[in-house]
């Protein structure tokens, strides 16, 4: 069986590194880039072993799952109970390992919206629920990781919450991007009568407090409820504190606090009232001191404590 890819995504655009030695990660094991091209060499063979691991899980995950579907000392009934309970078991490790390494990451809001749609199709395909997407726009703004974990994680309990109200028999789950916010809209057919301090809804606002969002329910009687949601990409003001370092400039430490909230070049111009060709060159620098070679891990280092 030819291995599985790994998860993960692109994290942001390259920029210029200095010329000698930098400071970067392959998966969690720090690696140190050498001109003589080493780290190539450490990354790639790092990848060979996570790639090998994860194959040789799947491949015994797929052993295993035969082997009781084969076995003869098992009815057909408690075959399918063993193979459904090692494949349910596999599939949360998976997931489990999958959306560790996505919350490091930042990810399309179509890629996170497609995940949601692969997260209810069995849901679709099997249950009396009618599921409707209204897909993002495709040149939204990237999701942080967290961001778009909690927002698949809101949605799937929003969606299994109307399943067991039993009412509704039709919801429409649509997302947006505004360049600060991940917009959220479920829209269902049901009694109307949903409230936000419903046992229900309760923990979907508590996780959207917890994220610094904001939530509110519109009920109309006999016509549905509507539930939009709206999650902050970027950490509140006054969160993000960038750690002393005295190898930079006062102008390099705003750029860079800036940096770590997630937002763009022009964004950061208008802020600090200087022009993008010199937030470039401030953030050119700041890769190079930092050893960084995307703004995503730079953005990684800066928010460190």
């Amino acid at each position: 069986m030819p291995p599985l890819p790994l998860p993960g995504g692109a994290v942001g655009p390259s920029d210029r590194v200095g010329p000698s030695v930098r400071v970067g990660r392959v998966g969690s094991v720090p690696v140190e880039t050498q001109p003589d091209g080493s780290s190539s060499r450490i990354a790639a063979s790092e990848h060979a072993r996570t790639v090998a691991e994860q194959a040789d899980r799947h491949a015994l995950t797929l052993e295993s799952v035969l082997a009781a579907l084969r076995s003869n000392r098992l009815s057909d009934a408690a075959a399918r109970s063993e193979a459904v309970e090692i494949a349910s078991a596999a599939l949360v490790e998976l997931r489990t390992v999958t959306d560790r390494q996505r919350s490091t990451l930042l990810e399309p809001v179509t890629g996170a919206f497609s995940r949601l749609r692969a997260d209810l199709r069995p849901l679709v395909r099997f249950g009396d629920l009618d599921v409707q997407f209204v897909e993002p726009p495709a040149t939204g703004r990237a999701l942080p990781g967290d961001v778009a974990q909690s927002a698949r994680a809101i949605v799937r309990t929003a969606v299994l919450a109307l399943v067991d109200d039993g009412a509704a028999r039709r919801v429409r789950i649509q997302w947006d991007c505004d360049g600060r916010n991940l917009l959220m809209q479920l829209r269902d057919d049901g009694a109307g009568t949903l409230d936000a301090h419903d046992d229900a809804v309760r923990p979907i606002a508590e996780r959207v407090v917890a994220l610094d969002g904001t939530m509110h329910v519109d009920s109309t009687p006999g016509w549905g409820s509507t539930l939009d949601i709206a999650l902050p990409l970027d950490p509140a003001p006054g969160t993000v504190d960038v750690p002393e370092d005295t190898g930079l400039t006062e102008r390099e430490r705003d750029v860079l606090r800036l940096v770590v909230t997630g937002v763009g070049n022009r964004e950061i111009a208008e802020g600090l009232g200087i022009s993008p060709n010199t937030v470039k060159y401030h953030v050119a620098n700041l890769l190079r001191k930092h050893g960084a070679r995307t703004r995503a891990e730079l953005a990684a280092l800066g928010a460190r404590p």
